[in-house]
């Protein structure tokens, strides 16, 4: 059977038997089982990390160890909340570092606990721990942003709007205007317009 480690655009924790192009962290979240327990919040940083990295090897969900989540790709872990780790990914999150203090209008640059902090409280509600949305004007939102439409999540394109899924994105569809839910926090939303370019999955491409 899966684990339950794969991260949807919603933030949900699911277990299915794809993996996807990138690992994240948020920390211990499975007992010695590899079941998850309730604390799945405890930490701000969460991370979007490589599938490899300097050959580490080890058993996924090792007992007392961080827990390895998967992405299908970055766009999908950006709208779950996660940011680029700053061990395995150096480059990307530089990258993420300067789109974020120029979308958000810092005023001055932000480190990575700064980043969380901001992160943290936009993307989780504190009662009932689901993940916040925001609304906006469809035609406003930048490329690799994620929005919800009937209970789906949409990758947000130049062109239009693709339905996320396991197995990838499908058809391109016409991104017209009018108010959406958006998945994708709203610091995350503005470093994609100030220009971050998440890595997506080839099916984006199609």
């Amino acid at each position: 059977m899966p684990l339950q480690n794969r991260v949807t655009p919603f933030g949900e924790i699911v277990a299915v038997p794809a993996r996807g192009l990138f690992m994240g962290n948020r920390g211990v979240l499975h007992d010695e089982h590899k079941r998850l327990g309730r604390r799945r919040w405890v930490l701000k940083a969460w991370l979007i990390c490589r599938l490899a990295f300097k050959g580490r090897q080890r058993e996924v969900m090792t007992p007392r160890r961080y827990t390895e989540l998967f992405f299908l790709d970055e766009a999908a872990a950006i709208a779950a909340g996660h940011r680029p780790c700053y061990e395995c990914r150096r480059e990307a999150f530089r990258l993420w570092q300067d789109a974020w203090w120029d979308g958000t209008h810092a005023e001055i640059r932000p480190r990575a606990p700064e980043i969380d902090a901001c992160l943290h409280a936009e993307r989780v509600e504190p009662r009932t721990r689901r993940q916040l949305g925001w609304t906006s004007a469809l035609e406003t939102l930048p490329a690799g942003a994620f929005v919800a439409i009937d209970g789906s999540a949409y990758l947000v394109q130049t062109d239009g709007l693709r339905r996320w899924s396991w197995r990838g994105y499908g058809k391109m569809i016409a991104r017209t205007q009018g108010a959406v839910s958006v998945l994708t926090p709203r610091s995350s939303t503005a470093a994609l317009r100030a220009g971050y370019r998440p890595m997506l999955h080839p099916s984006a491409f199609r």
